[in-house]
């Protein structure tokens, strides 16, 4: 039987499942932070530091966090333990699966009869000797050039040289046991202490299920369909499909037919209400979902929120999204702009102000000014 649940039961569902109703310090430690299983996308002035905070977390140091390019080959960050499970959970699920989340780096390769996740395996057994020590990406790059075959490589027309593609590159690195130095720009790789792991002897089908991505997707951010969650790993659907949880009850989101781990049920029926005020950074992983159309129903603010370019934050409310904002620095100073979607109660502006003196401190500026238009 097909269970209905209502829009706002699914957000009240996200909102805690991803811990964004925590109080601040609350958590036990820097890698108290549930979302860490499935990777924080650390992009933006402030990236996964700041998603962290909201989620109560502390400041952690390398010992406890690691960053590595994984998902969509964007850096995320995990609990520095769990790294061999997520190499795991993030590989491809098929030399398809792989094909796709190369892009146009698959056609050389495919014209050439080297199956994808062979071309991987290569790349990253080349990165793992190239890297000894902490190396610049564009020395990597370099040096892996030169090692490669044709197929491997691209003329880039930016640059007016001819390198490896960029994709291939990226997804390989973790599969070598190479993590990125944070703070570093250009970024620094590194070998990771104590890694054994050899590149792609398994798929993304050997993951545990903790970190099973698709798992995931569905845990943070269900109910769900296949088509969202293979959106989200860059995987073909027909992959996702295949490896659908079975232990899934099916139900419907006003009408639309999702999915949602059966273990997660009650939690998807029974989250309370909640009216804690964040101002979420542009990659949020409140923000990372696929259907969000669910989340923001007006189109022009789906736009507004998702540009192309200069990603906006987001000004939530126990789950809505009422308003946009950004941070503007002068001198020592932070003030954000917030352009409201609605009429913001004294409270919810209140709550914005302290959440702006939060982000200010975090950023180790003052707070100036809160502007609402």
């Amino acid at each position: 039987m097909t269970v209905e649940v209502t829009r706002a039961q699914v957000l009240s569902y996200r909102w805690h499942v991803q811990q964004l109703d925590r109080s601040p310090g609350i958590a036990t430690g820097p890698a108290d932070c549930d979302l860490l299983d499935l990777g924080i996308q650390n992009t933006g002035p402030d990236g996964a530091a700041w998603a962290l905070h909201l989620r109560g977390t502390p400041p952690g140091t390398s010992d406890d966090l690691a960053l590595a390019w994984t998902l969509r080959g964007a850096p995320h960050r995990y609990r520095r333990a769990d790294l061999p499970a997520v190499a795991v959970a993030t590989a491809p699920l098929s030399d398809a699966d792989a094909a796709k989340r190369i892009f146009d780096a698959n056609r050389p390769l495919k014209a050439a009869g080297i199956p994808t996740l062979d071309a991987l395996r290569t790349v990253a057994t080349e990165m793992r000797d190239i890297v000894r020590q902490p190396t610049v990406k564009g020395t990597m790059s370099s040096a892996l050039t030169a090692r490669m075959d044709d197929p491997y490589l691209r003329f880039c027309r930016p640059c007016n040289a001819t390198h490896m593609y960029e994709m291939p590159f990226r997804l390989a690195a973790l599969q070598a046991g190479l993590e990125l130095r944070p703070e570093t720009s250009p970024p620094v790789l590194e070998r990771i202490p104590g890694w054994r792991g050899k590149p792609y002897t398994r798929t993304a089908a050997d993951a545990d299920a903790r970190f099973d991505v698709i798992r995931g997707y569905l845990r943070f951010f269900g109910p769900a369909d296949p088509k969202a969650a293979a959106a989200y790993i860059d995987a073909p659907v027909k992959d996702v499909k295949a490896h659908w949880p079975s232990e899934v009850t099916e139900v419907s989101v006003d009408g639309a037919p999702r999915s949602i781990l059966s273990e997660t049920l009650d939690a998807l029926l029974e989250s309370p209400a909640d009216d804690s005020v964040r101002l979420l950074g542009p990659f949020d992983p409140y923000l990372q979902l696929k259907d969000r159309e669910l989340l923001v129903a007006d189109e022009g603010h789906r736009k507004a929120l998702w540009p192309t370019l200069g990603r906006p934050g987001a000004v939530a409310v126990g789950g809505e999204i009422v308003g946009l904002w950004r941070p503007r620095t002068a001198g020592k100073k932070l003030s954000v702009e917030v352009t409201a979607w609605e009429k913001l109660p004294r409270s919810t502006q209140a709550a914005v102000e302290q959440q702006a003196r939060a982000l200010a401190t975090f950023r180790g500026l003052s707070a100036d000014t809160v502007t609402v238009l």
